[in-house]
């Protein structure tokens, strides 16, 4: 077996391949370090645990999934931005299927604490960014939001249909782009 080092991200890659082709289940420090063609200490050298391997590679997918796109359009308004999230989603339920039911079901059952706090460092990445488009969009209307209604609150209930969608698996974005136009524009 070939022993030279990779990298971190080679060995997240490697597994986030790893995933798509087999599944979660094959996700361990023999089974990747196999797929990189390095020996089983090279794996340890940078991840101490298969629950460490496993909560890294979340966190890669999640990456992934919502990585900012170079074509900033997709951040230019509100409608915009909403379209992106769902096209992403998408993209993540086609090429790591299982994956946000997955974690809608607290798969990472031997640290769920880890993959919880990976998953809501995504989710609250994700809130920002959508509360940055919503104070940024010009079409809002402006006296949309209020003391009692704010940005903060307006995105927490988008991202809360968001997910709801994603866990449906409906990807079309059509009905919360709706509530956008009547509450806001």
């Amino acid at each position: 077996m070939n022993t030279a080092v990779t990298s971190k991200d080679e060995i997240l890659k490697i597994s986030r391949e790893l995933i798509q082709k087999q599944g979660w289940s094959a996700i361990n420090i023999r089974s990747v370090a196999a797929a990189c063609g390095v020996s089983v200490g090279s794996i340890y050298n940078y991840f101490d645990s298969k629950t460490a391997l496993i909560g890294a590679t979340v966190e890669s997918v999640w990456c992934e999934i919502f990585h900012r796109p170079e074509d900033e359009t997709a951040f230019q308004d509100t409608l915009a931005c909403i379209t992106w999230i769902y096209q992403r989603m998408e993209y993540g339920c086609k090429q790591f299927p299982g994956f946000f039911t997955l974690h809608s079901l607290g798969f990472l059952h031997e640290d769920k604490s880890d993959g919880k706090r990976r998953m809501q460092k995504t989710w609250e990445h994700i809130l920002e960014g959508l509360c940055s488009v919503l104070k940024r969009d010009t079409n809002v209307r402006p006296d949309a939001f209020t003391a009692q209604f704010t940005v903060e609150k307006f995105a927490g209930v988008l991202f809360s249909l968001m997910l709801s969608a994603l866990l449906r698996q409906d990807y079309d974005p059509g009905a919360v782009l709706e509530i956008v136009r009547r509450a806001l524009y």
